[in-house]
């Protein structure tokens, strides 16, 4: 599917695997959670530029590799987003942080927004939207506005799971974004929830159902 990578990577996919189970506990779904989203931030930003830095090892002076440019943007779709963002950030410890507060009305499927906080200088930075589910698309879309109001237009979308209507609709608005998931599910049934899925990845990781 164009614009779109699946990280297929064995350990991502094990890991995914006991997520998806539904007598995983919470703090199994959690630790999990994090665990995984350190593998996809590796594969997400595999492309990042890097530049020469001149060092001075123990032994001698060298050139060395190091990332060019400012900090990445971690966006966390809250509150379920906040689950990948542990992980990233353990990997990233230096990454900006943004929040974007949407959720989802169950009975129109449609986003509904209540926060938004980034850095001034998003427009210079690298974004990465992390959430777990990538359903409707409706609530990703948003996200993806309000950062593209602030200016924003280097952004990359990270889930665990996609649904096929999710890409398709998201990806008629923002095309220019690439979405990276470790799983591209069947479909969406009648309540707007990825089939076969792992439920709502929000209660799951909080224990809220």
């Amino acid at each position: 599917m164009d614009g779109v990578t699946v990280i297929d990577h064995p350990l991502v996919q094990h890991k995914l695997t006991i997520m998806r189970k539904k007598e995983t506990s919470t703090a199994g779904f959690r630790r999990l959670l994090r665990e995984i989203s350190m593998l996809l931030c590796y594969e997400v930003t595999r492309d990042l530029e890097l530049t020469m830095e001149t060092i001075e090892t123990p032994l001698v002076e060298m050139q060395a590799p190091i990332v060019e440019g400012k900090k990445l943007v971690f966006a966390s779709i809250l509150r379920a987003g906040n689950g990948l963002l542990e992980g990233m950030l353990e990997l990233v410890p230096s990454a900006r942080v943004s929040h974007i507060g949407v959720y989802r009305d169950h009975e129109t499927l449609q986003p509904v927004e209540y926060y938004f906080k980034a850095p001034e200088d998003i427009a210079e930075r690298l974004i990465i939207i992390v959430d777990p589910m990538l359903a409707t698309g409706n609530s990703s879309i948003a996200a993806v506005d309000k950062l593209k109001e602030r200016g924003a237009h280097n952004i990359r979308f990270l889930c665990l799971l996609a649904a096929p209507e999710g890409i398709k609709n998201f990806q008629s608005v923002h095309p220019d974004v690439k979405i990276y998931t470790a799983s591209i599910d069947s479909h969406l049934n009648e309540l707007g929830y990825i089939v076969p899925g792992l439920g709502d990845a929000g209660d799951r990781m909080y224990g809220t159902k």
